[in-house]
């Protein structure tokens, strides 16, 4: 446990705590009339020589006790430890002392695990804890965009602790670590080996690092033998603004390194102080020549230093012009919460003797000092609030600094944010992007992702045994979105919208009907007016030729009725044609039905008269005068009537209505007319059916009668091409999607109605135009005509 080399450090950090024991010596202000003393012990970084420390303290020696320089005689006790500066120590000591109440004050011992008061009830610290460092690390990984890094710790309190804390609060900030290694420069070659190559085949180019000095100097040397550079590091205050590891760093292996520091700190009169060595060669003899030698890197004649080609010491050499770690000045700050510590004590002193009573007349305890340190609250002489809250923390501030290059090749510690998290959430976090330089001296930011960003339109989809940070994108399926990056889910469109190419927005779905701009609804308003102007002929033809035989043979009131209704019918298919509103769901399909029935009724009307006529020559028959034109009249108004009344009924209970029909096509809206009640659709096409079959029936009935020009002949086929139609709509019309089935119903009832025109009328028309020597009276009897 014998000390074997000697550390500028601890020197640097004894000459800090001198500094504020004189300064506060020599104050008329806080402890007047009382003096501190103290006594300073080299741990060497050593946690048995730390306990054996603590248990000489806790068994009656000093290491920072109040005196007075009145004759106060009686043997000190320890009032507070100032230290340790390292984790793993101060958790032995604090073990030690926490029992004995002695207060413990460390300016470098960062571990979460230290604020725990269950296990170390008497420490404190003026540096903050690494809970808040290691959120800190994990907020600034997050927001430079990794989440794919790895880690490298001290295997010892600092290093385990830390790490357990930024991983926790990494994997709730989305970042993820592909491996995480406890590296110390005391691990065997085998070990440090297998660390070596566990970077090397990592996919990470981003490394977080809770490392000491010594071990990140000792990594740094291991990569360097084998040519590893490239990666982004990301270290704590334990390294990140340390010039020794800088300047150790000869292959440039941590170029554009980025951490947290202690905040810059200024106090005036330390760094003189600190400098001035010449008090040691007084006040430490035994001390003095080893750490002389190594400051001016000289010999002594009486020295028993092994080492050769060193010029004499004097004694009196100048420290003006030295350049090394102990006049490097960058751990200010540190000094400064030394500083800060040694004034905490001396503040909660000053409470307890009140500045009124002298040492004999008070009887301090450990406890006592204690609970007024955790209780102080004062500013420094540089205006700096000083406070402990209730684990013994201060205030977590940090700074972000970057590595950057000067133009001699020396790297400079520059601050490009900050972090403070006494601040809302949002706000702790401040990096000025614009001031970094990266590995290899990169101005882009590196990339350090285990798999890249999910644009709009896909979703993540973890790969199976891998962490959550590695994923495959999949499109989202169709009808699904998604309009932010890496996106988990995606979201469904509203049922009138539709997805568009690339899945990231919804698009309103095209709305379809069967409308008079397609070539299929133009073809059909033709069909359907060319329909009606060719039954606009017949009708004047047969107006024309009025008193003509063939046009008085057949009846000639139905036959003007029938042309009407089918006039009718060739119309009433236009309702069918365009965007569906509510009148016209509601008239398409009662039109159609009450038109339908009435030229049906018509065709059943001279079918019945031609069997009556038939029967009427008959010798004895009578049968013609319950068959007047007055029945005729009556028998299709009674007809039309009973469909008039079913539309009616349909239209009152449940009435067409118009529709968006979404389930036929996923991208497309059907308009479409409802039927409301099914039953009254098929009420009107099946009593439509009922009167075409009674019609055929008594046509095929009549279709031999003797005549030459047999109406019945021409009803017959007429019907048989009405029903053909309608028996081969139905399953059309349910099979056929969206507007093909609007379609449908429009051809069957053009079809039909076309049948009915052409093989009742168009023979007709011939005879009358084109055969007018047949259109006579002796020719309709058939006595024309030699057999």
């Amino acid at each position: 446990m014998e000390c074997t080399s000697l550390n500028f450090k601890g020197f640097q950090y004894a000459q800090a705590m001198l500094f504020a024991i004189e300064e506060i010596n020599n104050s008329t202000d806080l402890l007047p009339g009382i003096s501190l003393g103290y006594k300073i012990y080299d741990s060497c970084a050593s946690i048995a020589r730390s306990v054996k420390i603590a248990l000489a303290l806790a068994n009656g020696n000093e290491i920072l006790s109040a005196l007075s320089d009145a004759p106060c005689t009686r043997p000190a006790q320890v009032q507070a430890i100032i230290g340790e500066g390292s984790s793993s120590p101060c958790m032995a000591i604090a073990t030690v002392i926490g029992p004995f109440h002695i207060p413990m004050i460390s300016h470098f011992a960062t571990c979460a695990c230290l604020s725990d008061k269950t296990k170390y009830p008497s420490f404190l610290r003026t540096i903050p804890s690494d809970y808040f460092q290691s959120r800190a690390l994990a907020q600034l990984v997050k927001h430079f965009g990794w989440t794919w890094v790895g880690a490298i710790r001290t295997n010892d309190g600092y290093g385990n602790n830390g790490m357990a804390i930024f991983t926790e609060t990494a994997q709730h900030l989305g970042v993820c670590l592909e491996y995480s290694v406890a590296f110390s420069k005391t691990d065997p070659p085998d070990k440090i080996e297998n660390i070596i190559d566990i970077i090397k085949l990592s996919t990470s180019k981003v490394i977080v690092t809770f490392l000491t000095t010594t071990d990140i100097i000792d990594l740094v040397q291991q990569l360097s033998l084998r040519n590893l550079t490239g990666y982004q590091w990301v270290g704590t205050e334990g390294w990140i603004s340390d010039s020794l590891t800088a300047t150790m760093d000869r292959h440039h292996i941590l170029d554009g390194a980025i951490g947290l520091s202690i905040p810059k700190a200024h106090v005036s009169g330390m760094r003189e102080f600190i400098l001035d060595v010449t008090p040691l060669y007084s006040s430490s003899k035994e001390m003095f020549p080893e750490f002389w030698e190594k400051l001016f890197n000289c010999k002594f004649k009486q020295s028993k230093s092994s080492a050769g080609n060193q010029r004499e010491c004097t004694g009196h050499e100048d420290l003006t012009g030295v350049t090394n770690s102990f006049t490097d000045m960058s751990l200010m700050p540190i000094f400064y919460n030394i500083y800060k510590g040694v004034y905490a004590v001396a503040h909660a002193l000053h409470h307890i003797l009140s500045c009124n009573k002298t040492c004999n007349e008070v009887q301090l305890d450990p406890f006592t000092i204690l609970q007024h340190i955790k209780n102080i609250m004062f500013k420094t002489k540089e205006g700096d609030d000083v406070y402990f809250n209730e684990n013994g923390d201060p205030a977590a501030k940090y700074e972000i600094i970057n590595w950057q290059s000067t133009q001699h090749g020396i790297v400079g510690f520059v601050t490009v944010g900050l972090y403070d998290a006494s601040l809302p959430a949002d706000k702790q976090l401040n990096v000025q992007n614009k001031s970094l330089n990266w590995a290899k001296n990169s101005q882009q930011v590196p990339l350090s992702v285990c798999s890249e960003k999910c644009p709009p339109g896909t979703r993540k989809v973890l790969q199976k045994g891998k962490p959550v940070c590695c994923y495959d994108c999949l499109k989202c399926a169709e009808g699904e979105i998604s309009n932010i990056t890496d996106s988990i889910t995606c979201v469904r469109c509203h049922p009138e919208f539709w997805s568009n190419e690339r899945r990231d927005a919804c698009v309103k779905k095209e709305a379809e009907f069967l409308s008079y701009e397609e070539i299929m609804g133009a073809l059909l308003t033709a069909a359907s007016l060319f329909g009606t102007s060719i039954t606009a002929i017949v009708a004047f033809t047969f107006f024309r030729y009025r008193k003509t035989p063939i046009v008085r043979a057949n009846n000639s009131e139905l036959s003007f009725l029938l042309l009407f209704s089918l006039t009718l019918c060739f119309l009433c298919s236009l309702t069918f044609i365009g965007r569906p509103s509510e009148w016209s769901c509601k008239l398409r399909h009662t039109a159609f039905g009450i038109t339908f029935v009435l030229c049906i009724s018509c065709v059943l009307g001279k079918t019945i008269v031609v069997l009556m006529a038939f029967r009427a020559t008959l010798p004895g028959s009578n049968v013609m005068k319950w068959f007047g034109p007055a029945q005729q009249r009556l028998t299709v108004v009674g007809f039309t009537l009973i469909q008039v009344i079913i539309c009616i009924l349909w239209l009152v209970i449940s009435p067409p209505f118009p529709f968006k029909n979404l389930k036929i096509f996923k991208d497309k809206i059907i308009l479409e007319c409802a039927l409301g009640s099914a039953v009254g659709f098929w009420a009107v096409l099946g009593y439509i059916g009922l009167l075409a079959m009674l019609c055929f029936i008594l046509a095929f009935l009549a279709r031999k009668l003797p005549d030459n020009f047999n109406e019945a002949k021409f009803i017959t086929f007429s019907m048989l091409i009405f029903c053909a139609v309608w028996i081969t709509f139905i399953p059309a019309y349910v099979s056929s999607p969206g507007k093909f089935s609007v379609a449908v119903e429009i051809f069957a009832i053009l079809a039909s109605s076309f049948g009915l025109l052409f093989f009742i009328f168009i023979p007709k028309c011939y005879i009358i135009l084109l055969k007018p020597e047949k259109n006579t009276k002796k020719n309709m009897m058939g006595k024309g005509v030699p057999k």
